[in-house]
């Protein structure tokens, strides 16, 4: 700070001088030098350096403003994208289903199907049986007939006195056959 005052005081010495640049200290000679460099800073920085900042500045508002757009298309394309799968989602959801229903049906018509041959296949075996039976009691019958016609012949033996032959034999065959009916 003293220096500032001794250089203040040298200052108002030399402004008796009467030129109100040196009053200030203000070399005026100088004072020309320092405006024609500053012009010729001006000049080259004018001509060389603010063109290639510019140019810069021009290169990267451009990349900024493509990186927007390429941001916003991408965004365009996530979403039609989002849209495209919920609607693949829905499709196979909704063929899951038919999927499911078709499976539903086809158990069903499996399971009436099995049981109409399951019911066949009883009726078959019911068929068989009352056939196997209607023969057994055919059978049963006929041995009882010839039984009987055996007995009866043997008990006209017994009562008449003479052994009955065949044609006799049929005669009771026959009777009892018109009774029986």
């Amino acid at each position: 700070m003293l220096g500032f005052l001794r250089q203040f005081a040298t200052a108002t010495e030399t402004a008796t001088d009467g030129d109100i640049f040196g009053s200030l200290g203000i070399d005026w000679q100088m004072l020309i030098l320092q405006m024609i460099a500053f012009m010729i800073l001006v000049f080259i920085l004018g001509k060389f350096i603010y063109p290639q900042i510019a140019a810069m500045l021009d290169r990267r508002e451009k990349l900024i403003a493509d990186s927007v757009l390429a941001a916003r298309e991408a965004e365009e394309k996530a979403a039609a994208s989002e849209a495209e799968t919920a609607k693949m989602l829905r499709e196979a959801r909704a063929e899951a289903g038919e999927i499911v229903a078709t499976a539903r049906k086809e158990s069903a018509d499996i399971i009436a199907d099995a049981e109409a041959n399951a019911g066949k296949k009883a009726a078959s075996i019911v068929a068989g049986a009352r056939a196997e039976i209607e023969r057994d009691v055919q059978g049963a019958r006929q041995a009882l007939r010839d039984e009987v016609v055996e007995l009866v012949a043997l008990a006209t033996e017994k009562v008449v006195g003479d052994k009955i032959n065949h044609r006799d034999a049929k005669i009771i065959v026959d009777t009892l056959k018109r009774e029986n009916k």
